[in-house]
């Protein structure tokens, strides 16, 4: 386990203690990305890539929302972004295999869920077995859902954090890759916290893609 010191001073803990140099992939890693909205992890994904820190390749961005603005980043890096509007499908089956048809287009080996705002379907998991993972604002199993950060505060935990997890059907479940445990402070609001917990999102999730590689 590998303590840090992130960019406000506050310590925090990762596990499995590993680096990106010691876990690449012996070849190329496919990504494709799914987001909902700013696109922050889908841009520190890309930037580890650019920066020869995180073999892999972006193959094609997935939003769902028109104004995310994940779309505007994969622009600047380059990759290929595609809008499939949820609105758009009668059921959520229906946009699952949209998605998968699309990942499959662009030859994709791994799905990364970087903020990614709907609930999925085993259409897409049976499509990419062990192979669709999550981030979540939360040790998980406590505090799943949307406001993760919120409930931290309101029970009056001492200790959060964020978790990389593959995906399974039950929201925000299935086995942990990867966690960051972040101390909430005296004075923090949902805000400050999150922001917290995002710059330890930030630093596990190429960290986790790389120790996926080669499974």
């Amino acid at each position: 386990m590998s303590q840090y010191y992130p960019i406000d001073g506050t310590p925090s803990l990762v596990s499995p203690d590993i680096s990106l140099e010691n876990s690449q992939p012996s070849n190329v890693l496919k990504l494709g990305v799914m987001a909902s909205g700013n696109g922050s992890n889908f841009e520190v994904v890309a930037q580890a890539i650019q920066a020869g820190k995180l073999n892999a390749q972006i193959q094609v961005l997935i939003y769902n929302n028109p104004t995310a603005k994940a779309a505007e980043r994969a622009a600047n890096h380059g990759v290929k972004a595609v809008l499939l509007n949820h609105r758009d499908y009668k059921k959520r089956e229906d946009l699952d295999r949209e998605i998968v048809k699309t990942f499959n287009q662009h030859d994709v080996e791994l799905v990364i869920m970087a903020g990614w705002m709907r609930l999925v379907t085993q259409e897409l998991i049976d499509a990419f077995p062990d192979k669709i993972i999550n981030i979540h604002p939360s040790l998980l199993p406590s505090f799943k859902g949307v406001r993760a950060v919120e409930q931290a505060l309101e029970t009056g935990v001492k200790i959060t954090g964020c978790t990389v997890h593959l995906l399974r059907l039950e929201m925000d479940s299935g086995p942990i890759i990867m966690q960051a445990a972040v101390p909430v402070l005296p004075n923090d609001t949902a805000e400050t916290l999150h922001a917290r917990i995002q710059i330890q999102e930030h630093r596990i999730l190429p960290l986790a893609i790389a120790s996926l590689a080669d499974r």
